[in-house]
């Protein structure tokens, strides 16, 4: 019911097995625990390691490096799959594909290829993505990390907050001011002198997903964990155009299982004699919840097909990321409603997914600033800017 358009028609038989997988991954493996897991505002670390069994870390990478291979279509479906069990699930993935796996494969040497992809895809590590600062979340341009020149050694100070995955980390792709002032990527690992990731907690949001801070305190950093190529804030920018990406793609997942819930919930609910999908006001929030999904689905399948073809802009993505969270929030909210009072308890998933995607909506880009870039976008007046 939820591919009202039939979308499915224009899916590759690879992107077709590929939601199948998961899909059934998801029902099987994320479902029956996930709730636990978020009530007790733990992370089922295991979960990193089936992703790799699965092969949905590093969904585009190219197998010779440890991925999968898939297109940008097949990575989308993985991630609304996953984000209909939970957006925090889907957040440890998304930042290993999108924030970690993609930027050393885009900027790293071949030795750091060599040396980091194969156990980033396999989910024997688990990676993280620091570019968000204390005082910089919407400015990262601001950034005040610095890499200085010490006795011809590289040395790391500055922190990075609201970081997914940080507290078990194994590796971080950091963004920080080298010598010469440019914003630079680098890899660090656990272990490093210097290096902490104290964990951040008591979260009413992404309470299955584990979240931090990176402290770099004199951290020495090798040049050999320098990526070359990751030289400006336009890099670390366009590692975020993925991570969109795959949240146009998640949220849909958060939305349809908010709604089929919903559905069947009002099926069997009887009041006044009769179930409550028999009253014109539970039939209006379905239909209408039904339509939003429908107009995000087409959405991101056409941004798939532009990442696909390399045709895709960082404000097309920003359109996608802003429409289809909000969307999500709002069918999370009205599906909430049918259920009364039943929305709010653990044994269905409304109020997890719906406390879930106040976060989403704001990571990786907040609702405003992606209706600002929109805005520079049709105006060409940047209103972020002095």
């Amino acid at each position: 019911m939820t591919d009202f358009f039939k979308i499915d028609e224009l899916l590759s038989e690879e992107n077709l097995l590929i939601r199948q997988s998961v899909a059934e991954f998801t029902d099987k493996e994320i479902k029956p625990v996930i709730d636990s897991y978020a009530q007790r505002a733990a992370f089922p670390a295991y979960m990193v390691k089936r992703f790799g069994e699965l092969g949905i870390l590093g969904v585009t990478l190219p197998e010779d490096h440890g991925g999968t291979g898939a297109d940008y279509i097949g990575y989308g479906l993985v991630c609304q799959e996953i984000e209909r069990g939970d957006s925090g699930m889907r957040s440890t993935l998304s930042v290993q594909n999108s924030l970690v796996i993609w930027p050393i494969h885009q900027f790293g040497t071949e030795a750091q290829k060599k040396k980091y992809l194969p156990k980033l895809a396999s989910g024997e590590w688990l990676g993280c993505f620091g570019l968000t600062e204390p005082d910089h979340g919407s400015n990262p341009a601001g950034m005040q990390a610095r890499l200085t020149n010490v006795n011809g050694e590289y040395v790391l100070n500055g922190s990075k907050s609201w970081i997914s995955n940080a507290p078990l980390a194994d590796v971080a792709v950091v963004w920080a001011r080298n010598p010469e002032g440019r914003v630079q990527g680098m890899i660090l690992e656990r272990g490093m002198e210097g290096f902490t990731t104290p964990e951040i907690t008591n979260k009413w949001s992404l309470r299955a997903s584990v979240t931090g801070e990176l402290v770099f305190d004199n951290v020495k950093v090798p040049s050999e964990n320098l990526m070359p190529q990751a030289l400006g804030v336009g890099a670390a920018l366009q590692c975020l155009d993925n991570a969109r990406y795959g949240i146009a793609w998640g949220a849909i997942g958060a939305a349809i299982d908010c709604y089929e819930t919903a559905v069947g919930y009002s099926a069997e609910r009887i009041q006044f004699e009769k179930p409550i999908a028999a009253f014109q006001l539970t039939q209006k929030k379905l239909a209408e919840m039904l339509t939003e999904i429908t107009k995000a689905q087409l959405v991101a399948w056409r941004l798939g097909v532009l990442k696909n073809e390399g045709k895709a802009t960082t404000t097309q993505i920003s359109l996608a990321k802003r429409n289809n969270v909000a969307m999500a929030l709002h069918v999370a909210r009205e599906a909430r409603q049918i259920l009364g009072a039943n929305g709010i308890v653990g044994e269905f998933p409304i109020m997890r997914h719906m406390m879930n995607l106040e976060s989403v909506v704001t990571y990786e880009g907040t609702h405003d600033i992606h209706l600002l870039i929109l805005g520079a976008e049709i105006t060409g007046i940047p209103a972020f800017k002095g």
